[in-house]
């Protein structure tokens, strides 16, 4: 609601009341339930046997752009180890030049991975 309004309306702590007045309402509650999947429990992965068999990932974005155009980290970190590679990547890279970059920098190092946990879509 708050991204909806906040183009026609401000005012000191808007978010908030948004919030507080979203969470107070009845309708509010059981239409916002309908569109959202509801969440199931949370699993705890199991612990990697070996390294760089399961892996997790992640971006660190919006950084202070570099002399080469870099504007932001790849981190992907083996599970088990817990060491990891920060790859410099530009937010407008193509999904052709980051499997290239996958390839050369982990899988030619470390193999596939049997996992890859990751919260990006």
């Amino acid at each position: 609601m708050y991204y909806d309004l906040r183009g026609l309306y401000w005012w000191p702590g808007m978010k908030k009341d948004i919030a507080m007045y979203v969470s107070k309402c009845l309708t509010c509650s059981k239409v916002k339930a309908e569109h959202q999947k509801p969440s199931g429990l949370l699993q705890q992965p199991e612990i990697p046997e070996w390294k760089w068999e399961n892996i997790t990932m992640d971006f660190v974005n919006k950084l202070p752009r570099t002399r080469s155009g870099h504007d932001s980290i790849w981190v992907i970190v083996d599970r088990l180890t817990k060491s990891a590679h920060f790859l410099a990547i530009r937010k407008d890279y193509k999904t052709e030049k980051m499997a290239r970059l996958y390839i050369n920098e982990i899988i030619a190092r470390h193999g596939v991975p049997v996992s890859i946990i990751s919260n990006h879509d």
